[in-house]
């Protein structure tokens, strides 16, 4: 699904989120707050747009994508970035490996978040931060009906307009409608091996900054 829209993608996301995801990635870069020389892993990282800015900073930073259309859209850009084909519940890097990850729109789309937070945990140094960027739910009980009727009936139509696989955002209004809202996605990253979980809403909610810690020990099943 993602190698078909991978074409146009970043032009299509700024058009349904009328300019807003610009925003929120800069959200993103700064809550990651990141030191210069920091290793960060950008997972799901797309055509690597959060990534060059992550780059930008001093960061040595792998984009990282289980979609090879993605990652070819995205070198074709940016081919200064290192891409990385990757699957976030089985990641090919070291326990350790990063000072810092970050996920944007991409948590909702693993078919097991749980597990992928647990693995973005082992990749992780001990104190190092996650940032997690992702549709959430309205807080204000109006706005969240205009935005659903938004998602349900207006955005389809858009996407046909400028997407290259209209199919696709009619998945996301749906993924986004059955998504859990900001606390309980909290208690999953919590779950998942880290600490001091917070989060800050975006656009009214539209969207969450989830950002926490490594914990010092990963929770074991034995």
């Amino acid at each position: 699904m993602f190698d078909a829209v991978a074409r146009r993608y970043d032009v299509t996301n700024d058009v349904l989120s009328a300019g807003q995801d610009r925003r929120w990635r800069r959200e993103v870069v700064a809550a990651l707050d990141p030191t210069i020389g920091d290793r960060v892993l950008d997972l799901a990282a797309g055509t690597g747009t959060s990534s060059d800015a992550i780059h930008a900073l001093g960061c040595d930073v792998v984009a990282a994508d289980f979609s090879l259309g993605m990652l070819t859209a995205g070198h074709a850009v940016r081919d200064h970035l290192p891409f990385v084909a990757a699957d976030a519940l089985a990641l090919p890097f070291a326990d350790a490996s990063f000072d810092a990850v970050t996920i944007s729109f991409g948590l909702r789309n693993l078919t097991a978040p749980a597990a992928g937070l647990a693995e973005m945990a082992r990749v992780t140094k001990p104190g190092g931060t996650l940032v997690v960027c992702e549709f959430s739910h309205p807080t204000n009980e109006r706005f969240r009906t205009v935005y659903e009727n938004y998602l349900m009936r207006a955005l389809p139509s858009i996407a046909r307009a400028v997407s290259s696989s209209p199919e696709a955002y009619v998945y996301l209004a749906e993924s986004i409608q059955d998504w859990p809202d900001q606390r309980s996605l909290a208690a999953t990253i919590a779950a998942g091996g880290w600490s001091g979980v917070e989060w800050r809403n975006l656009t009214g909610g539209i969207v969450t900054l989830h950002r926490a810690t490594r914990s010092n020990a990963l929770r074991s099943d034995t």
